[in-house]
């Protein structure tokens, strides 16, 4: 017997998810391996005057805050992911679920499993450190607007692809899903 309709999407939708979640961990971490093995830790190359890949490592979360241990934060994003794993599947058993929302989800999940995996593997990999307590490598600086003496005033943050997975997610969620965001999560919106 054939799939009925609504199997079929429910599958195409798993797919989907599961594609964006390989394909952007994939890129995440070919990015990071040829950083990490071809560039000197602090170096710089200039590609646009407007872009520079800069090969630094991220201790801590976004821009380097060191709010908790190094274990306890590696162990806060493998609880996250599994909490957002949950929440997508939930998703996907629902059909009026929007396609872009889950799969806005899913680069979030993505992202996420991309830092995680620095954490988890680098120190050990690379040997400067135990399992989960490895660091990020970041790459990506904008130095997008500088004064007349040359220092930027715009952009400054040093960032990776997965952190551009998160935050590219996070803002098409607030300008396009926000309600459907605060319908999962039981949130209204006050008048």
């Amino acid at each position: 017997m054939g799939e009925t309709e609504p199997l079929k999407r429910s599958k195409s939708r798993l797919w989907l998810v599961v594609g964006i979640v390989v394909g952007a961990v994939v890129i995440d971490q070919l990015i990071k391996l040829y950083i990490a093995t071809h560039y000197a830790l602090g170096e710089s190359r200039e590609v646009f005057s407007w872009f520079w890949l800069c090969y630094v490592e991220n201790n801590g979360m976004a821009f380097g805050i060191e709010w908790f241990s190094k274990l306890a934060l590696t162990l806060f994003r493998l609880l996250a992911v599994g909490l957002l794993g949950w929440y997508v599947d939930t998703l996907l058993r629902k059909p009026e679920t929007p396609v872009g929302y889950i799969a806005t989800v899913a680069f979030i999940i993505a992202g996420a499993l991309g830092n995680i995996i620095d954490c988890v593997f680098y120190g050990k990999l690379f040997g400067y450190a135990g399992w989960f307590y490895g660091r990020v490598v970041d790459m990506f600086y904008f130095p997008l607007i500088r004064n007349s003496a040359g220092e930027v005033l715009f952009f400054r943050p040093v960032f990776n692809f997965a952190d551009s997975c998160i935050t590219c997610a996070v803002a098409v969620i607030l300008l396009f899903y926000l309600k459907q965001l605060n319908q999962d999560t039981g949130t209204k919106k006050k008048d």
